[in-house]
């Protein structure tokens, strides 16, 4: 299985719908892939809080349509990022797949919001569902930056029949060593591909990390990408993660139901 991250750069000077425009045909460009994955909140900067009331859209919006119609020129499996969802009054940080078809498959929102007391934390709801995807080879489990700090997530998403976790994220250059550090424990703990792709550039005032990695199931890096806008495309044998949890059957060892504390 092929797949391809765009690590896309998001600049305050380029409105949203030039970016949304040079989203889609980065997408189409990746023509021969199987799978194509966008970072969080590319249409407007996930620390550009400020904008997020004015550019919120709603569940089938322009970035919906756009993104549909790329996956389908593309014809590939579109995990398209996540945008500013707007539902019943409230905003979401919601991600979108999409099949080779250009058919809708998925609708992720994000479950830990970033912030502690403010910004994402205050101004979004909290998705509430666990949310996996099966493509013809693997399973994927969806979750969105921050949600990388939460391994009870990652278990969920592997219980539910997760075989590869995609990240999309806005990570933050000053905790970029978090950022590589967590996406291969996810991959070593649930025996699993980690694919976790970022943005470039700066927005909201937060120089982003880039480096968007892919983890094999042993937690080798695979490939990583710079700091710049860049396409990083690996190839992934979808059998390796049913033959490493046979090999070495850690998940069978897990002791489950034991007496919390709290």
């Amino acid at each position: 299985m092929r797949a391809s991250l765009i690590q896309i750069a998001v600049d305050p000077d380029e409105s949203v719908e030039a970016r949304r425009v040079r989203a889609a045909s980065l997408v189409v460009a990746q023509r021969g892939a199987d799978l194509v994955v966008l970072p969080e909140l590319w249409p407007v900067g996930a620390f550009a809080y400020t904008a997020f009331e004015a550019e919120a859209e709603p569940l089938e919006g322009p970035t919906h349509e756009a993104m549909a119609k790329a996956a389908a020129e593309a014809g590939v499996w579109l995990h398209a990022g996540s945008f500013v969802e707007r539902a019943d009054g409230t905003l979401y940080n919601t991600s979108l797949v999409f099949s080779p078809e250009g058919e809708r498959t998925a609708a992720y929102r994000k479950i830990h919001r970033f912030g502690f007391d403010q910004g994402e934390a205050v101004m979004m709801g909290a998705g509430e569902e666990l949310v996996t995807v099966a493509l013809p080879d693997t399973t994927l489990g969806l979750a969105t930056c921050y949600d990388l700090r939460f391994p009870e997530q990652f278990r969920g998403l592997v219980d539910a029949g997760a075989e590869t976790l995609v990240v999309a994220a806005g990570w933050p250059e000053r905790r970029r060593s978090h950022w590589t550090l967590l996406a291969q424990a996810r991959a070593v703990e649930n025996q699993a591909y980690v694919l976790a792709v970022g943005t470039a550039g700066t927005h909201g005032d937060i120089q982003q990390a880039g480096h968007s990695i892919v983890v094999d199931p042993w937690g080798e890096v695979l490939a990583q990408a710079g700091a710049d806008e860049e396409v990083l495309t690996v190839e992934l044998d979808a059998d390796k993660v049913r033959a490493t949890r046979e090999q070495f059957p850690a998940l069978k060892d897990r002791r489950l139901g034991l007496t919390s504390p709290l």
